[in-house]
């Protein structure tokens, strides 16, 4: 009785592992692009005592998420609208974040993914939160993300920030 329960425990354990393998390295295009962001939000975050060269490294580490005709419209309230177009503007703004900011915290939070049906480009609606030293709240606002599929990764092709109410 007790070889027969331990047989079937770990039958159930590989059974388990298979599953989760199987999710892990063929996951749905949902959770690529969820894990694809959540990968983009660490590399645009900058740690408090991150060396200029870490910063400088991560600034064009973070380019790869971007496809090369990237667009991105940042309209903030109390501030200027502004857009990047392209990876040389992103990386700029990404370096100058980095010389200018002690630290900063990015995090995605609520993140919807509407795939098209050639599952070939997505639109992800979320909501970003940025922590900034010397600011007593963080920075809240709502991204609306166009993405396509490059090979397995999935690319930003257009971001821009959407009016809330205030």
């Amino acid at each position: 009785m007790t070889r027969w329960l331990l047989r079937a425990g770990l039958l159930a354990l590989l059974i388990l592992l298979g599953v989760w393998g199987y999710h892990f390295f063929f996951p749905t295009p949902q959770d690529a692009i969820r894990r694809q962001l959540t990968a983009l939000a660490k590399t645009a975050s900058i740690a408090p005592n991150e060396s200029r060269f870490a910063r400088a490294a991560n600034a064009m580490k973070l380019i790869g998420f971007f496809s090369p005709d990237v667009q991105i419209k940042v309209d903030i309230p109390g501030s200027s609208p502004r857009t990047f177009d392209g990876l040389d503007d992103v990386r700029t703004a990404a370096l100058a974040a980095g010389n200018t900011l002690s630290s900063l915290s990015v995090e995605f939070l609520d993140v919807n993914v509407e795939v098209a049906p050639d599952k070939q480009s997505a639109i992800a609606q979320l909501t970003a939160k940025a922590v900034i030293p010397g600011q007593t709240t963080p920075e809240i606002q709502e991204l609306k993300i166009a993405l396509k599929k490059n090979g397995r990764d999935w690319l930003v092709t257009r971001a821009e920030t959407m009016r809330t109410l205030r």
